[in-house]
Order: C-alpha cells, then sequence, then structure tokens
C-alpha cells in the first residue's frame, strides 16, 4: 500500500504577490544594468575614464560612509582583508570593461560581458579545483562563436575594445571564484561595508592612476550630462541594484532569478540601439543571442 500523494496547495495571494515583486524588481535591475554601458558611454564623451571611474566609485564610497560607522573592529578587519584584494580585481575589471565602452558599441560589450558566465565554470576549475563537466566545452565554443558573429562574422573585425570587454568578462569569473572564497574566509564582513571598501579601492586607485601619468587629469566637466549619467550609475546601478537584488533573491527561486538577471545583455542592446542609435546586422543578433542562449544554458545546468 503506497502512501496518499500529498495535495497540491496553490500559493497564496500575498506569495503570489511578492513573487511578482521580486520579478518585476530583477527585471527592472536587469533592465538598470544593460543601460549602464550606452549611459557609460555617454560620460565619456565629457571626461577620461580615470577620471569618471575615481568620480563614480568615490561618490559611491561616500554614500555608502554611514552605513559603515557602526561597524565592529572584527568587521572592519575582515571587510578590508577581503576588500581590498577584491576592490584590486573590481578596479581592473571596470578599467577593461570602461576603456572597452570607449572603443567598441555599447550592444557589443552588453552581450560580449556575459560570457563570463560561461567562463566561471573554467575559473573554478582553475581556482577552485573544480573540474568543468565536458558540455561547459561545447558551451564555450558557442559563446565564442557568437561573439565571432557579433565581431563581424567570416570578415572578424575585432577591435581593441571588444578585446578590453572580453578580458572584462574572463576577470568578473576570476573575481566571482576568489570572493566565494574570501568572505568564507572573512564573514564577518557586511555587505554595506564591503561594498564601500570595494568602491573607495576602485575610486582612489583610479584618481591615484590618473594623477600619475602624465597630463593629470582635466577640470571636472560642467556638462550636466555627465553629472546625470554619474548619479544614475551610483544611484541606480550599485545602490539600487544592490538593494534591489539581495531584497528578491529571499522571496524567488533561483531558476527565475537566473532567467530574469539573464535579460541584461537584450535590455544593452536595445538601449544602445534607442538611446545612441547603434545598430547590429542580422550576423550580430545572431551572436547575441547564441551568446545569451549559452549563459542561460551553463546557468541551467549549473543549478542542475
Amino acid at each position: 500500500m503506497t502512501a496518499a500523494t500529498p495535495a497540491f496547495t496553490p500559493p497564496s495571494p500575498s506569495t503570489q504577490r511578492w513573487v511578482r515583486a521580486s520579478d518585476a524588481a530583477l527585471l527592472l535591475v536587469a533592465i538598470v544594468w544593460g543601460t549602464s554601458y550606452g549611459v557609460a558611454k555617454g560620460a565619456l564623451a565629457f571626461y577620461p575614464v580615470l577620471g569618471f571611474l575615481a568620480v563614480r566609485f568615490l561618490l559611491t564610497a561616500v554614500l555608502l560612509a554611514p552605513a559603515c560607522l557602526r561597524a565592529s573592529r572584527a568587521q572592519w578587519r575582515d571587510a578590508l582583508r577581503a576588500g581590498l584584494p577584491l576592490g584590486a580585481l573590481l578596479m581592473a575589471i571596470f578599467l577593461c570593461e570602461t576603456y572597452g565602452v570607449a572603443h567598441t558599441q555599447a550592444s557589443h560589450a552588453a552581450f560580449l560581458i556575459s560570457l563570463c558566465v560561461v567562463f566561471t565554470p573554467f575559473a573554478e576549475w582553475w581556482l577552485l579545483g573544480r573540474r568543468p563537466a565536458a558540455a561547459m566545452l561545447a558551451c564555450a565554443g558557442v559563446s565564442l562563436a557568437g561573439a565571432a558573429l557579433l565581431a563581424g562574422g567570416p570578415q572578424v573585425r575585432w577591435g581593441w575594445g571588444d578585446a578590453l570587454v572580453l578580458a572584462a568578462a574572463v576577470l568578473r569569473a576570476i573575481t566571482a571564484c576568489t570572493t566565494s572564497r574570501l568572505l568564507r574566509r572573512h564573514a564577518e564582513a557586511p555587505v554595506l561595508l564591503l561594498t564601500a571598501v570595494q568602491s573607495a579601492v576602485v575610486g582612489a586607485g583610479c584618481l591615484l592612476l590618473a594623477v600619475a601619468l602624465p597630463g593629470g587629469l582635466p577640470a571636472l566637466p560642467p556638462q550636466g550630462a555627465f553629472w546625470w549619467a554619474c548619479l544614475y550609475l551610483v544611484l541606480g546601478c550599485t545602490v539600487f541594484a544592490f538593494v534591489a537584488q539581495n531584497w528578491a533573491l529571499r522571496r524567488s527561486a533561483p531558476s527565475r532569478v537566473g532567467l530574469l538577471m539573464g535579460t541584461e545583455p537584450v535590455w544593452g542592446a536595445l538601449f544602445a540601439a534607442v538611446w545612441l542609435g547603434e545598430r547590429l546586422s542580422p550576423a550580430g543578433w545572431l551572436g547575441g543571442a547564441l551568446i545569451v542562449g549559452a549563459a542561460f544554458w551553463t546557468l541551467r545546468r549549473g543549478r542542475a
């Protein structure tokens, strides 16, 4: 005699509302992050890359400073031990990504940066000793084929901008593994304090680099468009996105999170087309679809 199968209990209206709200929050985060490439490209028309990054991340650190005032000595110790090396990696990512955006289409950058999802299993193999499944090699091949189509198909026109964004994707994968390892060692670091330390490292590092290079930095631009772009990136792409994502992750299934966040490159390409007037060829859209499809498959296999 077999046990009776429990009856399915549909979620309550209250639960459904919370799920819809978390889905909307994650989709908005994906849209905001997708638009960041076009917004950053617009801001770079007014100020050099190093100065722009210094302004963006020093403003972020100042904005997060009040959240750090109540941190204990142990929390500060762990935040510094984890945040300093992670901040250096984050600085390398944003230097590659922002210089890359300055020299390629924002739509290209949005698709290429999503390759970090495919690169992450290989970074885990290298850094954490977790060998990826053989199917990951095929997935990586599909992604690279997509990148080749995005760069021009048979007549590949691979510029420095595309190569730098690709390097940023590799660094993102390495950073994901390094973050996992460091946060296990330094578990006392609050996330807001850790984010503030990383932002300060990126902002101060870019400022020091800019001052050390010949010519230094020009005066801050007076154009409102530059400051609106910085404000959007600080408040929208850092503070709001961080809070919304962590709030939604408590209320949504991992499969839904991966699916919604994986739409970021599509929003980036659409925003670049509407806001900046960029155009992708049919081969470019096919390449972008292959990259996003490979990313979705990798996320799904990772959950399995």
